[in-house]
């Protein structure tokens, strides 16, 4: 009796100590600039011209970014990555942005790429609301005519930005519902809900997003589970569309490239009212 109750109290002690852990190490579950901050590719070596741009946050911090422009324009995207890499891992994104006529402006967060700092979520926050305001202040491009574009995690600051402002539409790809959600289905076993910091949810900030919204998911995503993206769908007002992708959380837009562009082409020109 005494080595059982010896076990049970073991298995509570380590129990305790890993949800201490993943309560203290959160951020280093969900943000992984490193090893990956080397920009290994830039534009030009894709054939495109860009121009390098450094904004300041409210609260100092520095963040690198690329301005694509595309000739004829006919609307600009405001790309939010992921939570892996930087800027440099997206670049497939750029000749496709660029093949529909718009612009973009992809950016690091803080702490990712060439940017300063240490990413945390409200810091993600300010730094979308830095890369709004470039685009607004210096670049002088209508909000009418801006989509906000968010891949997994990005989509979540996408959303937050797209309820606080009015873009002409915003689009999430590979999107979850919030942290939360998805680390109850990653880490059962603990009390999520309890020891959460970082949230992030997507589907209470659609709520208050009033534009297009397109959502597209891969029932086959092997990292955020396509119910997700059903469920997000499901929350958005509308006018609103969903694309069923195929392939995996990294990987699904390029197994249907044409359906995607296509996909993309249409929703922006009917959002943004932009004649073929």
């Amino acid at each position: 009796m005494r080595m059982l109750f010896n076990l049970v109290i073991t298995v509570a002690i380590i129990y305790l100590l890993l949800v201490l852990l993943v309560f203290l190490g959160q951020a280093r579950l969900i943000y992984f600039p490193e090893p990956e901050r080397e920009i290994v590719i830039t534009p030009d070596q894709v054939g495109l011209s860009y121009e390098p741009v450094a904004i300041t946050t409210t609260d100092g911090e520095t963040l690198h970014g690329w301005f694509v422009p595309a000739q004829k324009t006919k609307a600009t995207i405001l790309f939010f990555h992921g939570n892996a890499g930087n800027i440099s891992h997206r670049i497939e994104y750029l000749p496709m942005f660029h093949r529909l006529g718009y612009n973009t402006f992809i950016f690091d967060y803080r702490g990712y790429g060439q940017s300063s700092g240490l990413p945390s979520e409200v810091g993600t926050y300010l730094d979308a609301m830095a890369a709004w305001d470039y685009l607004i202040e210096v670049k002088k491009i209508m909000p009418s005519r801006i989509v906000l574009f968010g891949e997994s995690l990005g989509g979540a600051v996408a959303a937050w930005l797209a309820a606080r402002e009015k873009p002409g539409a915003l689009v999430l790809a590979s999107v979850f519902t919030s942290v939360p959600d998805l680390a109850e289905q990653i880490y059962p076993f603990l009390p999520v809900r309890l020891i959460a910091r970082i949230n992030y949810p997507t589907i209470d900030y659609l709520q208050s997003v009033t534009g297009p919204v397109l959502v597209a998911h891969s029932p086959q995503d092997e990292i955020v589970p396509f119910a997700h993206g059903q469920n997000l769908y499901r929350a958005a007002s509308e006018p609103k569309q969903f694309l069923t992708l195929q392939g995996g959380h990294n990987n699904g837009f390029i197994f249907m490239r044409e359906s995607w562009i296509n996909a993309l082409s249409t929703f922006v020109g009917e959002s943004l009212d932009i004649l073929p």
